[in-house]
């Protein structure tokens, strides 16, 4: 009862600062609730146009095709954008407003683009966009948090019932990533709705013309963002020589290495099991309901495991939650394995939104602790990079081969308990720096 008050708590408090527009906090979520509500709006008109509306045969020849332009985006954000991100430390709000004009211009094209080959580079072009969002946020989440309406922020979630903390500390980083992403979490799940009902009545152009509205208002919102202060330290306790051997190779901080190691082996396992559930259902040749349920289960476990990372990052670490969400998530898998009914496979949609949204802030916010503000625009870029083909390779298994729902669950169970241990293992045996 007590964590059930605190998770409301929490969500209030997010809930309000997002509402009090006179803070940094307030204008950034309002941007992030936006900029997440639009790429849902999107992900539901391709849905309904390129898998749902056509037969199984047509619609694997067709996610093949978009799981490879998922992975495109990243070969130009990589060696491109993140060095610009980098450079533009004032003009990061300005790389945000092109995010969210250039993908609302995409929108409005490509409502008249569904059925022509046009659909897929227009596609393309806006995946890039969302990813130089994402980029953009992870190095601007540090700046937001040196600003002196900190103390605003901070305050809130006092009063809320939730421990304050320093914000160049790691659960400073942590509780304003698990913020922003329940912000984002609670958007997609509300519109998600809204958007699947507009798809079943008009058809998926007018979903797309929502999502140009939407992008349209996170242009406004971009400009209001608190222009960032001079950073006091790059918020670990490092020497100018360990700064500059992490600018060059980011990975050469083992821990963020290792943290890296754990984030791509859960996007691995969450694309896995995403269309693992996907194509069995059009197997099974299950009601569409069924699969709003597991995208609606894992929304409700991606809430409810902000809320309790926010909480446990004051009395454990980064590493402890990084094995903890392998570990259990892998555990439940295993136990789903053994009765595999579509009601399980649902919950265990929600048990594996529940593990990443635990894993997924933990991990940046040790990068954001380790990494030097001057590197962190590459740095998200190229590790987002390898969670996104992660997650590829592992949504290609069940799209490629067709696998049982019990098979399916243990081999996603054996893959995050040994990536588990091999974590633990791995941290265990680095060589002394």
């Amino acid at each position: 009862m007590k964590r059930t008050r605190g998770f409301f708590a929490l969500v209030g408090a997010s809930l309000l600062d997002l509402f009090d527009q006179g803070t940094a906090f307030g204008r950034f979520a309002l941007v992030h609730v936006l900029m997440m509500a639009g790429d849902t709006l999107v992900t539901i008109s391709l849905a309904g146009s390129l898998f749902f509306s056509v037969s199984p045969d047509t619609a694997k020849i067709k996610v093949l095709a978009y799981l490879a332009l998922t992975i495109a985006p990243f070969a130009v954000v990589s060696p491109l954008l993140g060095p610009l991100i980098d450079r533009a430390r004032h003009g990061r709000r300005f790389l945000v407003a092109i995010s969210g004009g250039a993908r609302a211009l995409l929108c409005f094209s490509m409502a008249t683009h569904l059925t022509s080959l046009w659909l897929f580079p227009e596609a393309f072009v806006v995946l890039i966009s969302s990813k130089l969002y994402v980029v953009t946020r992870g190095a601007l989440v540090p700046q937001m948090a040196r600003t002196e309406q900190f103390a605003h922020h901070r305050a809130s979630l006092s009063r809320a019932g939730w421990p304050s903390s320093d914000p160049d500390g790691p659960s400073g980083f942590a509780g304003f990533n698990a913020q922003l992403t329940l912000l984002g979490t609670l958007a997609g799940f509300v519109v998600g709705f809204i958007g699947a009902a507009i798809l079943k009545t008009a058809g998926a152009s007018w979903v797309l013309y929502l999502a140009t509205v939407v992008f349209v208002v996170s242009v406004g919102a971009s400009t209001r963002l608190v222009a960032p202060k001079k950073a006091s330290s790059d918020g670990a306790q490092l020497s100018q020589l360990e700064r500059d051997h992490i600018r060059l190779n980011p990975l050469g901080n083992s821990e963020v290495a290792w943290g890296l190691f754990a984030a791509t082996a859960m996007r691995a396992g969450v694309g896995f099991a995403t269309f693992l559930l996907a194509f069995g259902l059009r197997r099974e040749h299950a009601n569409l309901g069924l699969y709003a349920l597991a995208l609606s289960a894992s929304g409700v476990g991606s809430m409810l495991g902000l809320a309790f990372v926010t909480r446990m990052r004051t009395i454990r670490s980064e590493p402890t939650l990084l094995f903890a969400a392998l570990f259990f998530a892998g555990m439940g898998a295993f136990f789903v394995s053994l009765q595999p009914l579509l009601g399980w496979q649902v919950l265990l949609a929600g048990w594996l939104g529940l593990a990443a949204s635990v894993l997924q802030p933990s991990f940046d916010s040790l990068t954001q602790r380790n990494i030097s503000e001057g590197s962190q625009g590459r740095t998200f870029a190229r590790f987002a990079v390898r969670q996104q083909l992660a997650w590829v390779i592992g949504a290609l298994v069940p799209v490629a081969v067709p696998l049982a729902f019990g098979f399916g669950d243990r081999i996603l169970s054996v893959a995050l308990l040994i990536s588990s241990f091999w974590y633990v293992v791995g941290r265990k045996q680095r060589a002394p720096r």
